[in-house]
């Protein structure tokens, strides 16, 4: 059985998929790129301001079922440049208790939706 999840607190689906999909106890998020849910604008202005973006509108997703990024237990970070890593993680690791913290990749991508220069994804648990 599975329950989609959707918020407008995050941007709105722009194709065949959802927000995130909660299966059991298990939900899967779909990657946020730093669409502005309010106006549907991209934050690129700065990697620190388009990261914050991404991880609000990840929040907005978990909220949205019941949870916070405590229960998150993995992560995947797709990023345009490696030299931005230090500055994505600096602002993602703000989110996390750094002794719970999930597993986590990150990995070059050659390119993201909308030209973005990080997308993120999760996978949580209740």
């Amino acid at each position: 059985m599975k329950k989609v999840i959707f918020t407008e607190k995050a941007p709105a689906s722009i194709g065949p998929y959802n927000q995130a999909v909660l299966s059991g106890n298990t939900l899967y998020t779909s990657g946020q790129i730093a669409i502005n849910p309010a106006d549907g604008s991209l934050v690129t202005n700065t990697i620190e301001a388009e990261t914050t973006q991404v991880m609000e509108n990840l929040k907005a997703v978990l909220e949205a079922a019941g949870m916070t990024f405590e229960n998150v237990v993995k992560s995947t970070i797709f990023i345009m440049n490696m030299n931005d890593f230090g500055a994505i993680n600096g602002i993602y690791g703000a989110y996390f208790n750094e002794k719970t913290a999930p597993a986590r990749e990150t990995v070059q991508v050659a390119c993201l939706p909308k030209n973005v220069n990080v997308e993120i994804s999760v996978i949580a648990i209740i």
